[in-house]
């Protein structure tokens, strides 16, 4: 199992690490980011569907319980997922330090373009401020950001092991063994 798990794990986070490395020159697009982040994060956990699949056909010889599927297919989605987080907090800290920055004016405007009282608008500024700093914290920036991918990964996985558990064969018996007479 181990052999399958590290097999698709790594090759998922190389997918969604190299597709996330590909997509930073559009990093800028903070609104249309999130479309082209989450269909790389779908594109990088269909590993775990072939995963899952490829471990019920060579090792469970077509047949794989539910459980089984589940527990294949979320180790390949934690793998994925550190890849995913490793290569952000390397490149959150070494490349794109202002990035927050940019995140939080591209945030003030909409609040600010919003037509909320004032009130509103500064109780929501703090908020973005005091999460500003926040990711600075190396913790909270990795738990924030495997939260990104991981329900993505988790759903992937829930529809994998559902749709590919199969039952195995049952055994011949000798009262249900075909008589040559």
């Amino acid at each position: 199992m181990k052999r399958f798990i590290l097999k698709y794990g790594l090759l998922s986070g190389i997918i969604s690490s190299g597709l996330m490395i590909a997509s930073l020159p559009l990093e800028d697009r903070i609104g249309s980011s999130y479309i082209l982040g989450y269909t790389v994060l779908v594109a990088s956990f269909l590993l775990v569907y072939f995963g899952v699949r490829s471990y019920r056909e060579r090792v469970g010889a077509g047949a794989i319980t539910f459980g089984r599927a589940f527990a294949v297919g979320i180790s390949i989605t934690l793998i994925s997922c550190i890849f995913y987080v490793v290569t952000w907090e390397i490149t959150y800290f070494n490349f794109m330090p202002d990035f927050m920055d940019k995140y939080s004016a591209h945030e003030v405007q909409k609040i600010k373009a919003s037509g909320a009282s004032p009130a509103k608008i500064q109780a929501q500024l703090a908020s973005i401020e005091k999460t500003r700093q926040m990711y600075n914290n190396v913790l909270y920036n990795s738990a924030i950001t495997f939260m990104e991918p991981f329900p993505v990964g988790l759903i992937i996985t829930l529809v994998s092991a559902a749709v590919l558990r199969r039952k195995a064969l049952a055994e011949p018996t000798p009262d249900r063994a075909v008589m040559t007479t």
